[in-house]
Order: C-alpha cells, then structure tokens, then sequence
C-alpha cells in the first residue's frame, strides 16, 4: 500500500453542527490517519493518510455526505507524507 497525503480546507456551515466529529467517525472506518479541526477564520481543516482511493473517496463524502453541514468550498492540496500520522484525532 503507498501511503499518501490529502490536506483539506472546508467552508461554509462546517463549525457548530458536528462536522468534526462526524469526519472522525468517517475517517476511522475507512481506516485514515490524520486530524480535523476548527479554525479561528470558520473554516474546518483536515489532514488525510491512506491510499489514493479511499483519500478521494473520503474527500468527496467531507463535501456532500456530512449532516446539517452545508459546504460551499473546498480547498486541497495533494503532499508528499513526511511522516506516519497517528490514528485519526480531533484536534
């Protein structure tokens, strides 16, 4: 399995109703590494680990699956893993 990494910037309505913890849910089950968390600006970003198919598939569910959540951008950024992240957290 190559490992690889998937940074994300969500916006919209993605603070206040559950968001991050529904992408740990999410995340755990597909068996990701990395971290979500809230930013000062309303944004929420996540860092991903796995393989390319289950990152762009987790990519596409943190943009239309999460409940009351309503996402109207989303910003990534492919990178190159510089080390193992540990098991998927909130930050």
């Amino acid at each position: 399995m190559e490992l690889e990494q998937l940074h994300l910037w969500l916006s919209g309505r993605v603070q206040g109703v559950g968001y991050r913890f529904q992408v740990f849910t999410e995340a755990n089950r597909r068996n990701l590494r990395g971290w979500v968390r809230n930013l000062s600006d309303g944004r929420v970003e996540v860092l991903l680990q796995g393989t390319r198919e289950d990152l762009l598939a987790m990519r596409e569910w943190c943009a239309l699956r999460v409940r009351r959540a309503i996402v109207l951008d989303v910003e990534e950024r492919w990178e190159t893993p510089g080390m193992v992240l540990g098991e998927f957290e909130i930050r």
